[in-house]
């Protein structure tokens, strides 16, 4: 019961944390976002085009040499290059994002939960203006419009949960084990090839297919691309599956985070 309790405490404080200094966030995304495009000739405008370059070099490696017969693979390949770019980036800003400001937080009092959810939430800006570029390929692919389509931004919704939980995981593991910096992107490579985002789920053996529809990310994907490229509606149990895991993932973020947080000030 105490256990509960504590548990419970820990994921609320995260919370109250976040809501409260929620003008702090935002000034930390303007910034990140400020910088990154800092000394660029097209700014914003290589959100709209970096996806598009990447989904044209993609699609003649993967249409082409591998032969994947989908339908509309253009537009399949930039919905799950979207997402899983935005989750991979997202978590590698966000696990650097405490010790990159290690003396910052020695010096002032600043709730540290707020540096990975910054992270993730300029990454989840920069990816909202690439959703435009989804769009682009939607209308020169003369992809038919259905209203359901219009519930697009609820896996997006789940997906900025469950990247905000693992953001904030990685981030304090980074902080007091330093490997983890190098063994993450070994983890993400091999995230990216166990996601059906380059080629269908029917090309991999059925018993191995379903391991991977437990993935959360995939989830996301499928729930994406079939409101975008089908425009059908998922079942219900596809859309509790993944709302289940994006919410467990936050808070199982939150909790551990909170958990994490106190030690950092011995290895920052």
């Amino acid at each position: 019961m105490r256990g509960s309790v504590n548990i419970n405490l820990g994921i609320w404080h995260e919370v109250k944390m976040t809501i409260r200094y929620a003008h702090l966030i935002v000034e930390l995304v303007k910034r990140d976002l400020k910088l990154k495009y800092r000394r660029s000739f097209l700014g914003y405008f290589w959100s709209l085009l970096n996806p598009l370059m990447m989904m044209s070099v993609m699609m003649v490696v993967f249409s082409y040499m591998f032969r994947f017969n989908i339908e509309n693979y253009p537009l399949y390949l930039i919905c799950g290059q979207t997402i899983f770019n935005f989750f991979n980036e997202a978590t590698n800003r966000a696990m650097y994002s405490i010790i990159d400001n290690g003396q910052l937080l020695k010096k002032v009092y600043v709730p540290k939960c707020v540096f990975p959810l910054a992270k993730v939430l300029s990454n989840f800006t920069t990816m909202a203006l690439s959703l435009v570029a989804v769009l682009i390929v939607m209308v020169f692919t003369r992809v038919q419009f259905h209203f359901c389509m219009l519930l697009f931004f609820v896996p997006l919704i789940f997906l900025l949960l469950f990247t905000s939980g693992m953001g904030m995981i990685i981030s304090g593991l980074a902080v007091k084990f330093q490997d983890v910096t190098h063994l993450y992107s070994v983890f993400t490579m091999v995230l990216m090839y166990a996601t059906p985002i380059f080629y269908p789920i029917e090309a991999v053996p059925e018993n191995v297919a379903g391991i991977i529809r437990l993935n959360p990310i995939y989830t996301i994907i499928y729930l994406f691309r079939q409101l975008m490229l089908y425009g059908q509606i998922p079942a219900f149990g596809t859309w509790l599956y993944a709302a289940g895991t994006s919410l467990a993932m936050f808070c199982l973020g939150a909790l551990l985070f909170e958990k994490m947080r106190k030690s950092f000030i011995y290895y920052i």
